[in-house]
This record gives C-alpha cells, structure tokens and sequence, in this order.
C-alpha cells in the first residue's frame, strides 16, 4: 500500500479525505488485476485534473502576460500542461512510487512510463481540488510549476522580445539598449522588478515582472510596441 502519509508530507497538504488521494494513484491494470479492491482507477481523476490544471496555469497567464495575445497565451499553456512537463513535475515529487500497478504494468516499468506519470499527477491535482477547494488546488499547482512558469516567463511567447530590441537599437543608436532596474517590491518570496530599458538617457519601455529577467522581457516588449506606434504615425 502506498505511504500516503509521506506522499501528503511531500506535497505540502494534509487531506480530510486520505481516499481521494489514494484513488489518484490507482492504475487501471491494479484494478484489473484486484476487482474487489474498493477504490475505482485514477482515470476519472485524471480527467478533471486536466482541466483544473489548464484553469489555473490560464489564469496565472493572463495575469502575467497583460499584453499577450490568445494565441500567444495558448502556446504558453501549452509548453506548461504538455506532458513531458507533467511528467518533469511528477518525477519531482517521485509520484512513481506510490503507484498501485498490476503485476505486468510493474514488470514492464510502469513506474516511470510518462503516460503513468502525467496521469497520476493530474489526478492528484483532481483530488486536491476535491478536497481542499480551488484556491489550495490552485497553490499547489503554481508551487509545483513555479520553475517551469518562470522559465517560460523569462522566454516570453516564444518572441525574443530582447535581441529584436537590441538589433533594432543598435542599428540606429550604435550602441545596445541598457536595462535598469528602478524598483523591486514585496517580500522575498513574492517580489515583484520594475526594470526601465534606456537607448542613452531616454527612457524606450518599462515593464514588470516576478523576476529581472521577465521584467527586462517586458521592458522590451513595451519598448518594441512604442517604437512601432512612433513609426507608423
């Protein structure tokens, strides 16, 4: 039986219902194999947690990304909830060990098949959801995620909103735009950079972010998007 105690320590969540969190772990070849077992597989779990996982991960983009159009926040979601980041997160947290397999799904290695994986974590995020409600759902999966969204943050929407700022500056200035970052608020573990992008002493965008690197992003992309307005009025 899986240690469910130690998998809640992992997670940072205490379940009122242990059984939710336990019905996420059960595979279909458990079942198969032990029909009389009381829990059904984790497949209908899987199914919500999808969508659980899709809301949240919309949501915090479009906080994030004021100026991102949907087509660009749509490939963002979908560089986060593609499953070879599930199954990146769901080896974090070592999710394959606490897997209920079938005899054969153990012996063919189930335990680190991606599709076990990523599905095991969607519903786990299901039974969360479940059980402690959406704001606490919704803080696991931005915890869980957090280096994966900041990685994405800091490539911006697939625009490397920096080097066309660069080229465009430097072929008209001589010289590379300079960033500087003019604020930083908040406690440490929820600081927000203002950062100001200059060609010599003028000011070309400023822009804001949970780190430097996402700020200057900003700082760029605001940057460009003045720059194309003054060139075509």
């Amino acid at each position: 039986m899986a240690d469910l105690a130690a998998l809640q320590q992992t997670l940072g969540i205490s379940f009122n219902d242990p059984s939710l969190l336990e019905q996420a772990l059960v595979h279909s070849s458990y079942i198969n194999e032990n029909p009389g077992f009381a829990l059904t597989s984790n497949e209908r779990l899987e199914f919500l947690g999808d969508a659980v996982l899709g809301l949240a991960v919309a949501e915090k983009l479009y906080q994030d990304f004021p100026h991102s159009t949907e087509g660009e926040m749509t490939r963002l979601r979908a560089a986060l909830v593609r499953r070879d980041t599930l199954v990146r997160m769901a080896r974090t947290i070592k999710l394959g060990d606490y897997l209920y397999l079938g005899k054969g799904e153990e012996a063919s290695g189930g335990r680190r098949k991606p599709a076990n994986l990523a599905g095991a974590l969607e519903a786990v995020i299901a039974a969360i959801f479940l059980d402690q409600g959406s704001t606490t759902a919704r803080e696991f999966i931005l915890r869980l995620f957090d280096e994966e969204l900041q990685k994405v943050a800091s490539q911006g929407a697939g625009v490397d909103y920096k080097s066309q700022l660069q080229e465009l500056i430097q072929a008209r200035e001589q010289q590379p735009p300079a960033y500087q970052l003019v604020e930083a608020m908040g406690p440490d573990h929820d600081k927000r950079f203002t950062v100001e992008v200059r060609a010599g002493d003028t000011v070309l965008g400023r822009g804001s972010g949970k780190s430097k690197k996402v700020a200057e992003t900003e700082a760029a992309r605001a940057a460009l998007e003045q720059l194309s307005t003054n060139f075509t009025q």
